[in-house]
């Protein structure tokens, strides 16, 4: 620390020297102060509470009968009683140094909820199907891509590209697919969302006597088929996906050689890097 000597007679010669060396002269004049006190230290609070106090408020708090009372309860309890260990702040304060503000009420704990999960164990045990739109030549029109997709494999079972959205369409791709592959009564399990045509009586009734189980995803709950949405996803991000398709024709070509991509060559992250065909037919 720079040391002013004081050789100087006058104010004026004070405040000559600090402005030529660059001090302020409070910083002169502190300088020349004797201290008058040692280092710092805490200096308790005379209305501070002792440790044997605190105690006696935390003890107060873990009897039986004060265990899910609020502290204004306990608080005031205490007065009828006649006793005063501390204000309600105090207390608030004693129970925050420790750790103890919580919910002390003892009320009712709901279990965690657990969503619905459908698991699938082999090839045509759980299948998973969705209507997506493909855009038309024409503004506000579209062709509309029926995809059936095996949960287990993630392989593309069956798919359509029709002119329309209709629920007799949906009743055919699902029993042609079901024919094709072979599936017994009381084998399969169908999931889709809550579209009008997955919930039509066609679809329904259709289920019922191929001896399919149907599930649909639950009301307002965007996040039930993941499966054909993610298989979506993959369709449209693809690079050579077109804006537009010129005909329902074009739609269906591009389809053959995305979906034989998609079941052939496509390693899934889903089946560990695999190929759909390869984990459907047993050769993973």
């Amino acid at each position: 620390m720079m040391k002013i000597v004081d050789d100087t007679s006058s104010e004026d010669g004070i405040d000559a020297t600090c402005d030529a060396l660059g001090v302020c002269r409070a910083t002169y004049y502190r300088s020349r102060r004797p201290r008058a006190y040692g280092p710092r230290f805490h200096v308790r609070c005379p209305r501070s509470l002792l440790a044997e106090q605190r105690q006696a408020i935390l003890d107060v708090f873990h009897e039986d009968r004060f265990s899910d009372l609020a502290v204004a309860q306990v608080y005031a309890i205490l007065l009828d009683e006649g006793r005063y260990l501390g204000s309600e702040r105090t207390m608030y304060r004693v129970l925050a140094a420790n750790l103890e503000v919580r919910e002390r009420r003892a009320q009712l704990m709901h279990p965690r909820y657990a969503a619905p999960e459908l698991l699938a164990t082999k090839p045509n045990q759980l299948w998973s199907w969705d209507i997506t739109k493909l855009k038309a030549p024409a503004t506000w029109s579209y062709f509309y891509l029926y995809v059936i997709i095996d949960v287990f494999s993630r392989c593309v079972v069956g798919w359509m590209v029709a002119p329309k959205e209709c629920s007799k369409l949906a009743e055919k791709l699902i029993a042609d697919t079901c024919e094709r592959h072979g599936v017994e009564r009381g084998q399969l399990t169908i999931h889709a969302d809550r579209g009008s045509s997955m919930r039509s009586k066609l679809v329904a009734q259709l289920l019922a006597d191929l001896g399919v189980t149907k599930t649909h995803s639950r009301p307002h709950v965007s996040n039930d088929n993941p499966f054909s949405e993610a298989a979506f996803k993959t369709l449209k991000y693809r690079p050579n996906f077109p804006e537009r398709f010129g005909s329902i024709e074009d739609a269906r070509a591009y389809c053959v050689d995305f979906f034989a991509w998609y079941n052939g060559e496509h390693r899934h992250s889903g089946i560990g890097l695999n190929t759909p065909n390869d984990v459907h037919y047993g050769q993973a």
